[in-house]
């Protein structure tokens, strides 16, 4: 009878050890953060570096929905030149803001709001100009049409816009130096490339 104790006693051990052993084995495919149970992770169309803003182009992309697809086109086409307005604004803001800290403008703040200015009127001008570099149409099960379009600016036409601007009016000819306003461009693009 102590023979089968014994017995069933090492039978219990060694499971004990194979249960301690296996995890040990355990493949680590899952590594890092744990995904919630029932979540998904979404790719999102138009999303891939060819898509993003770089120092020679502004991109921008959006999405439209609509039981019609021109509808839908038309949606995500003006919400795509709303993002892409934004970020130029966004940009030329922060290079507006750059130059004048760098250099001694008679009044840096009514140089900004009227740089700013300029700037709106310029993109408003220029969205005539956008190039669709992208396009990705899906249907629902409901018949909604989702139309993502991705598109693109160049930066030269923007800033070669803002200087025929400039030109034109003479209290900002005063503070505007071309060479070191393109200058804080550079460096701001610069930014806009390293943060990819």
């Amino acid at each position: 009878m102590s023979k089968k104790i014994l017995k069933v006693s090492s039978m219990f051990l060694f499971a004990g050890a194979l249960v301690m052993i296996m995890p040990s084995c355990k493949s680590s495919k899952n590594v890092g953060k744990a995904v919630s149970e029932g979540m998904t992770e979404i790719t999102v169309p138009l999303s891939s570096k060819e898509y993003q803003s770089t120092k020679e182009l502004f991109r921008a992309k959006s999405v439209g929905k609509s039981p019609d697809i021109a509808t839908a086109k038309k949606i995500a086409l003006n919400n795509a030149k709303a993002e892409l307005a934004g970020l130029i604004t966004t940009t030329i803001k922060s290079v507006t803001h750059n130059y004048t800290n760098q250099r001694s403008v008679t009044d840096a703040q009514d140089f900004e709001n009227k740089f700013e200015n300029l700037t709106k009127e310029i993109v408003a001008q220029q969205m005539s100009n956008v190039a669709i570099i992208g396009e990705k149409v899906f249907k629902d099960k409901t018949g909604t049409v989702e139309y993502w379009v991705a598109i693109e600016m160049s930066t030269s036409s923007v800033l070669d816009g803002l200087t025929n601007k400039v030109s034109q009016n003479q209290k900002l000819q005063i503070d505007y130096d071309k060479k070191k306003f393109e200058e804080a461009t550079k460096e701001e693009f610069e930014k806009m490339d390293a943060n990819k």
